[in-house]
């Protein structure tokens, strides 16, 4: 899965992706930058 790394400023494949559910039932990406190790989030569509 590939999600925006805001330290890098790029678009980069997660590393360790899961995938979660928020409070309002959707759904989302959750993992870490292969470069930096800082935390990425991705929400997915519908």
């Amino acid at each position: 899965m590939e999600g925006y790394c805001v330290k890098c400023k790029a678009k980069k494949e997660m590393k360790g992706a899961t995938e979660v559910t928020l409070k309002n039932k959707r759904k989302a990406m959750k993992g870490k930058c292969p470069s930096c190790g800082t935390g990425m989030f991705k929400i997915l569509g519908k």
